[in-house]
């Protein structure tokens, strides 16, 4: 029986993945057709991805750098949704354990705002 180990652990950006499948799909395309369900996530990350993923690189390191953000997870999460309004930045942090003032809300949207 082989078991596979989870070596390195990384949030990534739906942007930042929707490379990384682009990669593999390019390498399998030469030796065979791809799967199903490769084709399906790539059709998803292509549809759902909203910036190149250099940029969305750069906003989550942008985002983290502000206190209300500081985790990797939600900066991707932000990223990801790229949410405009701020109900949107509410519902993210719906489940934190700490509330988000409005102007740390706004102080988000800006930061988002400047990589639409």
């Amino acid at each position: 029986m082989s078991f596979k180990e989870i070596i390195e652990f990384e949030y990534i950006t739906i942007s930042e993945a929707k490379d990384i499948l682009e990669e593999i799909a390019e390498k399998r395309k030469e030796r065979s057709e791809l799967l199903f369900e490769t084709r399906r996530a790539l059709l998803h990350l292509r549809k759902f991805s909203k910036l190149p993923a250099d940029r969305a690189r750069e906003l989550v390191e942008e985002l983290m750098k502000l206190p209300q953000v500081g985790r990797r997870d939600l900066a991707v999460k932000l990223v990801d949704i790229m949410p405009s309004v701020p109900d949107e930045i509410r519902t993210i942090y719906a489940k934190e354990r700490y509330t988000v003032t409005a102007e740390q809300i706004q102080e988000i949207l800006d930061v988002i705002d400047k990589y639409r």
